[in-house]
């Protein structure tokens, strides 16, 4: 690659850092800018990555104020953001984190991960499958992957694991050999507005892979089909839940492997792990070497994390989608049958929340406690109406009530559940992560 100079702007989003990893390992001179510290950016500083926390102008470091420096960012960040307005008036090269990632895809063969659930799961089993089969890849995940404390693998360029994020059509610069949908729920309705347009552009990216397309067998879609306790081309049956996670009986199109494991919780990540294990299948990785992977899988931060704290069970998950609350709570139904559970959500953007209000309200009020806190905005101003404190308002629930961040942890000790879930992809990973130190 070209020794070039790349300055960030949001670089410790997840998807960011791992680029900006990757261009840091490739020689490149990186800088980035980010509204707050966070682990993230402390470990690209540890690296040698250059970052600020001032978006005005003056902040910019003087090595990136020659425009051939590339500017790159996302969506997320406002067109009236100081710095970014600055680079777009005075001819910067500049480019969406998207495009980025395609540009870096292109001289590997890609296998790539779309879907409204599970991108971020089943990219980090497959990335983990391929690590144990010795393959040469890199890997941009959404999420910390616990083995590697990293979002950003690099074991060769033969290969490119990547997550295909449907947000702003980002997807659509991806051309893989080989991709999974592993499900298309309505999500971004600020983009999309109408869920023909979330199918139409989901088709429009299938018809860019080259080779297989993985799918649930429910989708319809794809030429290689997955399910659980259905016939499929690869498909989990006889299921035995154990206290870290699953056992079953693995059939593949050419044989079956019984006693199967799988440690994370959730009935959802059964599907993520046959999608991951299809995936690795397309290139050739023995069914046997898959197998074992799976069994030796540690997890990812923030993805059914579960944590004892005095005498409760504390369950974090980046759950935002109602499908996926759900998901948690039908996992935590199994796996603590007989606990009352608890649920503190933060709900993840104004739209969002407006846009399945009736879904919110129905999943949380399954919990036998509910706590909000305050919506996490993200790139969005506030809309009229949409609050925490409306939707509670909303659900049908005698034990309700909102919480600040610093109220987290009294709340957990005074909390009359035994399973406390919680949920969201905001700051709320940050406090749980400080309610564990403290």
């Amino acid at each position: 690659m070209k020794h070039k100079r790349y300055y960030f702007i949001g670089i410790g989003g997840i998807g960011m850092s791992a680029l900006a990893q990757h261009l840091h390992a490739a020689g490149c001179d990186v800088y980035g800018y980010d509204k707050t510290p966070s682990r993230v950016t402390a470990d690209l500083e540890d690296l040698g990555v250059s970052i600020v926390f001032d978006q005005a102008v003056t902040a910019i470091p003087t090595a990136c104020l020659n425009t051939d420096t590339q500017i790159i960012y996302t969506p997320a960040i406002p067109d009236k953001h100081l710095q970014l307005h600055y680079f777009k008036t005075h001819n910067f090269k500049l480019q969406k984190r998207a495009a980025l990632l395609g540009d870096l895809t292109k001289a590997s063969i890609t296998l790539a991960v779309a879907g409204t659930h599970g991108k971020t799961t089943t990219s980090a089993i497959l990335a983990h499958l391929m690590h144990t089969a010795d393959c040469a890849f890199t890997a941009f995940i959404g999420g910390v992957m616990k083995k590697h404390q990293s979002n950003y693998l690099n074991f060769g360029t033969d290969y490119c694991v990547v997550e295909a994020d449907e947000y702003d059509r980002s997807f659509l610069h991806l051309f893989p050999k080989y991709a999974c949908v592993t499900s298309m729920d309505a999500d971004h309705l600020d983009i999309y507005e109408t869920t023909e347009n979330i199918q139409d552009t989901y088709a429009q990216f299938i018809a860019q892979v080259s080779e297989a397309v993985i799918a649930p067998k429910e989708l319809g879609l794809g030429t290689v089909h997955y399910a659980v306790q259905e016939q499929a081309h690869f498909s989990a049956h006889n299921i035995i839940c154990t206290p870290t996670g699953y056992k079953f009986t693995l059939k593949t199109p050419k044989a079956s492997y019984s006693d199967v494991h799988f440690p994370m919780l959730g009935a959802h990540n059964i599907n993520n792990a046959l999608a991951a294990v299809a995936l690795a299948s397309q290139i050739g990785i023995p069914t046997t070497t898959l197998v074992a992977g799976l069994a030796s899988f540690k997890g990812i931060d923030r993805r059914m994390n579960i944590h004892h704290v005095d005498d409760k069970i504390l369950v974090d998950d980046y759950a935002h989608h109602p499908t996926e609350i759900q998901a948690v709570y039908s996992s935590l139904k199994t796996h603590f049958p007989k606990a009352k559970l608890g649920v503190v959500f933060q709900p993840h953007l104004f739209s969002r929340t407006r846009d399945f209000w009736k879904d919110f309200t129905t999943t949380l009020a399954q919990f036998d406690t509910v706590a909000l806190m305050d919506i996490y905005p993200a790139r969005e101003l506030p809309l009229p109406g949409i609050t925490s404190a409306a939707l509670l308002d909303a659900l049908p629930h005698g034990n309700k009530q909102v919480i600040t961040d610093k109220a987290l942890k009294t709340y957990i000790k005074n909390s009359s559940t035994d399973v406390i879930a919680l949920l969201g992809a905001g700051d709320i990973g940050v406090t749980i992560k400080t309610l564990m130190k403290s």
